[in-house]
Parts: C-alpha cells; structure tokens; sequence
C-alpha cells in the first residue's frame, strides 16, 4: 500500500514567535550581564591595586565574602567533592582560587585593565585547548584553530607594542598576565575532569581560598584595608564577594539554560572590548590604536575558538 508523503511541519504561530524572540534576548541580557561583570571585575581590581588596597586585601575580600556565601552550598555537595581525587581539587583552587586573584592581582599594578582583559580571559581558550589535547585528548576543532591564531596575534600586538616602545614593566605585567590565564585554564581543565557543576566547583574555590588564605592574611604585615576609607572596602568587598564571584556565575548559567552552551560562550567575547571601554571612565585609562587592534583580533578569536553563534542565529535544517 503507497504511504501518503509526511505532512510538512506546521510553521511557527506569532506568539510561538515571539516567545522564542522572548527568551533569546532575556538569555542574551543574561550573557551580556554576566560579560559586564566579568569586565568591571578587571576594572575594579586595578583601581584598588593602584589607590589604597593591595592585592592581598582584595583576596582575601573575593573569598572571605564568597565563600561565607557559598559555604552551604559546598556542604550539599560534600560527598561528591570528598570523593575527587585531591590533585583535582588543588588544581581547581590554585587555578581559580587566592593564588589566581593574587597573580592577577600583581600583573594589574604593572599594566593596564584593559591589556589584563585581553591577556587573560582573551587568550584562555587557547591555553584551555592545549592543556584539553594534551590532558583530555580533545581535538581541537579547524573554526577554532583560526580563532586561536587570532588570539595569538592579537595577544603578540598588545605586548610586542609594551617591549617596543620600552615599558619593562608593562611588560612583567603582561607576562603575570599569561601565567593567570594558564592558572584558569588549568582550573576549566580540572572542573571538566571533576565534572562538577559550575556552582559546586565555585564555592569549593571559593570556601577553601578563604579557609586557607584567611590565616595567612591575618599572619601578614598591615595592609591597606585598616587605612582605607570605609566605602572602599566594602565597595570592594561587595564586587570582589558577591557580584564577581557569585552574580556573574548565576548570570553566565541563567544565558547558558536559555541559550545553550555554544551560543552562551559568544559572550566571553566582549569581555576584553568591555574592559577596554569601562578602564576610560573608571580608570582614566585611554587604549592605544595598537592596543585596540589587538583587543578586536582576541575578541573575534575567542568567538571563532569557543564554536559560539550569535543568539538568536539558526542554522538551516536540512533538505
């Protein structure tokens, strides 16, 4: 008997339409909330490492506050964290916890917001993909080798600029730079292996660095926090503590569920641009032409690298 051909699919109604045009762009405020906050951090941080506050003082804000914040959500998970083998755990802290915040810390004493913005999470896909091929043995994919040529060249823009025009220091800065985003890649490797989901992997960063680090402030000489104005530290503490660590988090995975992971991803992108744009107010720093150069070439290398697609951006189906 002759099968009768399948019925083509209904085509979408107005207000299927328009809900889906609804939850694209909540998710895409969701992304760019969490790329802002990512980009104020680099601001942030810089203006307290520059003024009253050192680096120090900043950790031990980040995960003092954070981690009081996120202590139950680590005892929830305790089981599944206990039961990881602890050089995952170390690399997960070191690499994203107070060694992290006080190398980046350091670098942002020497160089700019907005060289730090495109030195460290510009060119972490690329050391994330190499440290995935050589400890996962994930093959890095052709759209995402382009992508990370353009990091690279971009990345080579920014410091060969610093060590032609003769700033050494801004230079040590870059180079501080580099090795935090190889400590972070090193902790997205980690939490890949660990599988843990990104809140669990958060608060054990977060409650282990102000377990540990606490001490070890409190056996440092002064630091700026007993000097500094009032409104300062709790400025800082708040975006160290609370928007850095925890609201960008929420933020990032609120764009992850409604716009999946690869489209998600394309906001990590803006970060280096926004910092670029939030350190002429903020910091009174105003980026070169050269500077700018290299920040467009990591932007839409980190965008080609991560496999991302503009929000709302379909692919066709096939015939």
């Amino acid at each position: 008997m002759r099968q009768s051909p399948a019925a083509a699919p209904a085509a979408p109604s107005p207000a299927g339409a328009e809900s889906s045009a609804r939850h694209v762009l909540v998710g895409s405020l969701w992304g760019i909330g969490a790329a802002l906050i990512w980009a104020g951090w680099m601001a942030i941080t810089r203006l307290g490492v520059t003024t009253t506050l050192t680096a120090a003082d900043l950790t031990v804000l980040r995960f003092g506050v954070a981690g009081l914040i996120l202590a139950p959500v680590l005892w929830r998970a305790r089981h599944r964290v206990t039961a990881l083998p602890w050089p995952l755990l170390a690399g997960m802290v070191i690499g994203a916890g107070a060694p992290y915040s006080m190398v980046l810390g350091f670098g942002l004493t020497m160089a700019p917001a907005a060289h730090a913005g495109a030195l460290v999470p510009g060119t972490l896909p690329l050391f994330t993909a190499l440290l995935s091929a050589l400890f996962l043995g994930e093959v890095i994919a052709r759209r995402a080798r382009l992508g990370l040529v353009l990091i690279v060249a971009g990345a080579l823009t920014i410091g060969g600029l610093g060590i032609l025009t003769g700033w050494p220091q801004e230079t040590a800065g870059h180079a501080v730079f580099l090795c935090g985003a190889v400590m972070w890649a090193t902790f997205t490797v980690c939490m890949r292996r660990a599988a843990l989901p990104p809140l669990e992997a958060v608060a054990v960063v977060c409650v282990a660095s102000g377990v540990l680090f606490t001490p070890l402030y409190l056996a440092l000489p002064p630091q700026g926090i007993p000097t500094a104005p009032v409104w300062e530290v709790l400025m800082q503490a708040f975006y160290q503590g609370v928007m850095s660590a925890v609201a960008a988090l929420f933020c990032f995975s609120r764009a992850v569920a409604m716009l999946g992971a690869a489209r998600a991803a394309v906001f990590g992108a803006l970060v280096p641009v926004l910092v670029s744009l939030l350190g002429i107010p903020v910091l009174g720093e105003w980026p070169t032409p050269g500077d700018m150069a290299g920040i467009v070439a990591v932007s839409l290398g980190v965008f080609l690298a991560s496999g991302a697609r503009l929000p709302g951006r379909r692919r066709r189906p096939p015939p």
